[in-house]
């Protein structure tokens, strides 16, 4: 089975997610680092105790996540599951990868770009041909829906799609237009979407303030779940390791209905 070095992996990843453009919540890129080489990564959403035994009970050396560790605003304390989640990984000399908003904002791997795929979201580009973005740090992606007429249709399509009922608010029977989303807990940027002209809003979460700004500005929004818009970014960064690095990547969902 091919290798890689746990410093060469981290490079390329840093490199190729462009992680120190980004003012985050979190360090981005080896969070923990474990053993000096690595063979088998597993990738999720999370780095929560079931992934990690996921991770170990499958041999694997790595987990390369969305969710990392260390959040600004988290007591600095190692007790309870932050002790057990760092004494399983270092236990097991297991490398811990964490990238958050850049992998939100990659333009071909990212979470955004991802969904947009997913959901059949056209994305509208600028004369370069990049994606035409909003918002703190570009991370709202703008852009419609073809084959969803109306808030009701872009409803159902998103079921169909992500398998999890979206909490929806705003006439069913209104006009879709021009779409907006950011996969995640976005619903404090909604006004950015909002000024740049969108119709509907897509997130993952809500917020106690989101109904009445949908209302208030006649755009439709939609809470499509945290999890379930931020499976498709780490599933397609763990097949462009796989093909870099000819290592061997699974992706494995431990399912959380937020």
């Amino acid at each position: 089975m091919d290798q890689v070095s746990t410093r060469q992996l981290a490079t390329w990843l840093d490199n190729t997610l462009q992680a120190e453009r980004f003012r985050d919540y979190c360090p981005n890129g080896l969070q923990v680092e474990g053993k000096a080489t690595i063979g088998h990564i597993i990738t999720g959403v999370t780095a929560s105790q079931a992934l990690l035994e996921t991770a170990i009970s499958r041999g694997a050396d790595a987990v390369l996540v969305h969710h990392g560790w260390f959040w600004k605003g988290e007591s600095p304390v190692v007790r309870g599951p932050r002790r057990q989640r760092l004494a399983t990984a270092l236990g097991s000399d297991l490398n811990v990868f964490g990238y958050h908003l850049p992998l939100d904002a990659h333009p071909t791997l990212g979470n955004n770009a991802q969904l947009a795929r997913v959901l059949g979201l056209e994305p509208d580009r600028d004369a370069d041909g990049n994606p035409v973005t909003c918002g703190p740090e570009g991370l709202i992606w703008l852009g419609s829906c073809p084959g969803a007429n109306t808030l009701g249709d872009l409803r159902e399509k998103i079921y169909k799609a992500l398998q999890r009922v979206p909490l929806i608010v705003g006439d069913p029977q209104q006009k879709t237009g021009r779409v907006a989303w950011c996969t995640g807990a976005a619903q404090g940027m909604m006004e950015a979407a909002v000024d740049a002209g969108a119709h509907v809003y897509i997130t993952g979460e809500a917020s106690e303030p989101t109904t009445h700004l949908a209302r208030e500005t006649g755009t439709g929004f939609i809470g499509a779940g945290h999890h379930a818009t931020e499976r498709y970014g780490i599933q397609a960064l763990g097949d462009a390791v796989a093909a870099q690095f000819g290592i061997k990547v699974e992706f494995v969902d431990i399912d959380n209905p937020v």
